[in-house]
């Protein structure tokens, strides 16, 4: 949980400046150099792999080799859902594999409100990849939308449950990272004892439906 609780360090850089140490650092080595960093850091991810049980899809390090705007091909979509911040967003999604926003940062958006309404209507919210606008989450599913917001708040972050996860289009790396299979970093698995649980960062669901 310790992890998760920290604000990302980057928070404090632009998008561009935290685009431009990423890509700096990666793309100034040769050709061969980089194939040998990522290789070590595929083998590196190895140890203390953990498999988490089904319906929970593992992924490997290969879905987060960099690519085009950090561990993603495109930026967050600009107009973010919920009043999310746009450069939080970007940092936390595309340059940042272990940090989070800050615990509670989804209480000061418009989260709550818009949701009651969306689960009024629909009897469901679905979350969106920031990055890609592909469904990655649908709740509440087997629990009531105050049992979700109540656990959610008692955590920090949304918190889901395995039967919310849209398995399409998420995994969930050796370490316990939830990602998107578009490269997308989401959150982690801190399972407890009634299973996985989810711990997402809002900025990183907060997407749009793709058209």
């Amino acid at each position: 949980m310790a992890r998760h609780s920290f604000f990302l360090l980057a928070s404090t850089l632009t998008s561009a400046t935290t685009s431009t140490l990423f890509t700096t650092a990666f793309t100034s080595l040769p050709s061969t150099a980089r194939s040998i960093n990522f290789n070590k850091l595929t083998t590196r991810s190895m140890f203390g792999k953990k498999e988490f049980p089904a319906p929970c899809v593992m992924g490997d390090e290969t879905i987060m080799a960099p690519k085009k705007h950090g561990t993603s091909e495109t930026p967050v979509q600009k107009n973010l859902r919920w009043n999310c911040d746009y450069e939080t967003a970007d940092r936390i999604c595309n340059f940042n594999r272990h940090y989070a926003e800050y615990a509670g940062y989804w209480t000061t958006t418009t989260f709550v409100e818009e949701a009651r309404k969306e689960f009024a209507e629909k009897g469901e919210i679905t979350f969106y990849d920031s990055n890609t606008g592909k469904p990655l989450f649908v709740a509440p599913k087997g629990r009531d939308l105050d049992s979700f917001l109540k656990e959610s708040q008692s955590h920090g972050w949304p918190s889901f449950r395995d039967e919310e996860v849209v398995w399409d289009n998420v995994r969930c790396l050796g370490d316990g990272e939830a990602v998107s299979v578009d490269g997308t970093h989401l959150g982690h698995n801190l399972p407890d004892n009634k299973g996985s649980r989810y711990c997402i960062n809002l900025v990183s669901v907060a997407g749009r439906p793709e058209k």
